[in-house]
């Protein structure tokens, strides 16, 4: 029929029975029920709710009254009923930052309360890396969900990722809500995932309505400058490209998920405690929604890292989970100490806080981590969600365990491997010689605090300053020397006069190889050629060129005037390399992987390890290459950076201990 249609309610209360004979499977929403299926008119065996935890009682209770037995299905540990979208009707996109969600009991919740029999659903089958759901499983779930391992163990195309957005700030204003920064770092890695992954399906989740409103802007923009990526927004039709705040990502899911903080670091480094919908009760389970959308790639981007954020300033159990989930993206850790509450366990631990607290340190009493408890901990005055050291007591703990060899070897290994500095003051020690054992604690405060570097917004000189890379004002200059600086470009003084390149004599040549090393060292003996040839005039070098510049570059290796280390050329007085970034206006080939000494890879390497107190290799690798200013990590980056992580685990330099990197230290 054309026209003349009955309605569907009447239609369904004169001949429904014969539409449940022919369509015997109705999909409909609870809402829809009520409206289309008049009471009496028909009536169903079965009636199933899927995610029932964001269905309301009032909603279900028309589906109920019309079938014979009912089956809900849902997560307790993700999103419950909101009254988020009603307050979204007056048109303030961010409500949700100043005014409390409220949860109402969802048909789950009622059913769980009656006692219905239920069965866990263990086997977990989204995510194709365990560490896209390592983290819910840990906090929300008892460990019992059942994951496949990944062939990808080095996380080079799936899994989680942790993006530092450290030169960014959250503002905070009449109009403003978001971090703009970040904001298009975000719409960057969509683009780029446009290019690369446009097989794969994409979706960007953001914490609040504010931000996700600034990252549809910014994708919009590079979209109307770069249509080439439009089949990708457009190639697929059943799971398209979104952006959505946390509140409204729940039953979404995609190969690819960028989740995007925005809160965060203000300008001049303050860290407010607020993450909107987190902070509120409830905000728990909000976090387990977004952070399990990911199929093979979960990327987070964020301004601070999980040091940065201090439970002692927020109760909220979103934020703790926040904490723990960014520790894991960070170090593949899933322990974070905290502090317990429970007061010291002998008078000579209150005895050493006391005299700690005297000389202006911030001590915490019995921190859990790992199951133990460290007796005393230092807490970073930078950072107050970091301890520096961690200090054992031969106190209750120390003497209930069960054997000298849990006391005074396991522990102290367990607690090291999860990247705490560890330090031991003998009771007799202390009575006999209070003062020698207070300079020895300070001493290893200050070692911790030179292995650590502050904050980016404490750090000198730097608009952008590197992820996890900070200045401490306890390192010495030649510490301070191995961190990034940018890279100068040599401009020797050539004069050929009116003759060729290949008819000037050796001496004046050799001057200007000299000229290019005193600025450039370590610099490729290619780039020294390039950049000789350039000061001359000429758009290029030829094989003579660049054969004559090797040649005399080794008889100046011979004459004392410079030192070669295969293709690198050296000054004389070099010894310690400090990395040097690569994200300028550079001439040559100098973001080339090949065109970088392997010493400077290595500072870069040994800095990324010890600032994250404990990373994977391909976390490591990661880590330098943003070091260097590479935006990404392509196979020539690591094929290199990783056969140079392998020469410093093997002379000693770093340390590998299941899985994370250390970095070596000296035997006391």
């Amino acid at each position: 029929k054309k026209r003349r249609h009955f309605p569907l309610r009447k239609l369904m209360a004169e001949a429904g029975n014969a539409i449940l004979q022919i369509k015997p499977v109705f999909m409909m929403s609870p809402l829809s029920i009520a409206k289309f299926v008049p009471p009496g008119s028909i009536r169903f065996d079965l009636v199933i709710f899927d995610e029932a935890s964001q269905v309301k009682p009032v909603d279900a209770l028309g589906a109920i009254l019309r079938a014979g037995q009912a089956v809900v299905v849902g997560d307790s540990k993700q999103l419950p009923p909101t009254s988020f979208f009603d307050r979204m009707a007056d048109g303030d996109p961010d409500t949700e930052e100043t005014t409390a969600t409220a949860d109402l009991e969802s048909i789950l919740g009622m059913f769980c309360a009656a006692g219905a029999p239920e069965r866990m659903l263990r086997w977990h089958y989204r995510s194709r890396h365990e560490s896209l759901i390592a983290v819910s499983n840990h906090e929300f779930y008892d460990n019992r969900l059942v994951l496949f391992p990944s062939p990808d163990a080095k996380r080079e195309e799936t899994g989680l990722h942790f993006r530092h957005e450290a030169g960014t700030c959250y503002e905070r204003g009449v109009r403003k809500r978001f971090n703009a920064g970040e904001a298009r770092a975000v719409a960057d890695a969509v683009m780029e995932h446009a290019q690369r992954r446009p097989a794969l399906t994409l979706g960007v989740a953001a914490f609040s309505l504010s931000q996700a409103r600034r990252i549809e802007d910014e994708v919009e923009f590079r979209r109307r400058a770069d249509p080439s990526t439009e089949a990708f927004f457009a190639g697929h039709p059943e799971e398209p490209f979104f952006v959505k705040n946390l509140e409204n990502v729940q039953g979404d899911e995609r190969d690819v998920v960028l989740i995007s903080v925005g809160y965060g670091k203000m300008e001049g480094g303050h860290m407010p405690m607020n993450f909107g919908p987190l902070n509120q009760e409830g905000g728990e389970r909000r976090l387990n929604v977004l952070i399990t959308r990911a199929r093979r790639r979960l990327q987070v981007h964020a301004n601070f890292a999980a040091d940065d954020l201090d439970l002692e300033r927020s109760s909220a159990r979103g934020v703790d989970a926040l904490k723990t989930f960014l520790k894991y993206a960070e170090t593949g850790l899933l322990d974070i100490p905290r502090a317990s509450g429970r007061e010291a366990d002998s008078p000579f631990e209150e005895s050493v806080a006391d005299a700690l607290r005297a000389r202006g340190y911030n001590v915490a009493h019995q921190v859990g981590s790992a199951g133990f408890f460290i007796d005393l901990a230092v807490i970073d005055a930078h950072r107050p969600g970091r301890y520096l050291l961690g200090i054992e007591c031969d106190g209750a703990t120390y003497h209930s365990a069960r054997s000298a060899r849990d006391r005074d070897r396991l522990r102290q290994e367990v607690l090291e491997g999860l990247g705490w500095a560890i330090h031991r003051i003998w009771s007799t020690d202390w009575f006999m010689n209070r003062t020698r054992e207070l300079d020895r604690v300070e001493e290893a405060i200050r070692r911790a605090t030179a292995t650590e570097s502050p904050p980016p917004h404490l750090q000198r000189g730097a608009s952008q300053p590197a992820p996890f890379q900070r200045v401490d004002g306890s390192a010495s200059p030649a510490e301070r020397d191995e961190r990034g600086q940018p890279y100068d470009v040599a401009r020797p003084d050539v004069q050929l006069g009116l003759h060729e390149f290949h008819e000037m004599a050796d001496e004046p040549v050799l001057e200007w190889i000299r000229q290019v090393v005193q600025v450039e060292s370590p610099v490729h003996v290619e780039e020294t050629a390039l950049r000789i040839a350039n000061a001359a005039g000429l758009q290029r070098t030829g094989t003579r060129i660049r054969a004559r510049v090797r040649s005399l570059a080794h008889r100046g290796d011979a004459a004392g005037m410079l030192r070669t280390k295969g293709d690198f050329l050296w000054r004389v007085d070099h010894e310690r390399v400090a990395f040097r970034r690569r994200d300028g206006e550079l001439p040559g080939r100098l973001r080339r992987p090949d065109m970088i000494a392997p010493e400077e890879i290595g500072a870069a390497l040994r800095c990324a390890v010890q600032s994250s107190y404990g990373i994977d290799v391909n976390g490591a690798v990661t880590e330098a290459s943003r070091l260097f200013g590479f935006k990404r990590v392509g196979k020539e980056i690591q094929t290199r950076f990783q056969a140079v992580l392998t020469d410093l685990v093997s002379i000693g330099v770093l340390q590998e201990r299941g899985g994370q990197l250390h970095a070596a230290t000296p035997r006391q």
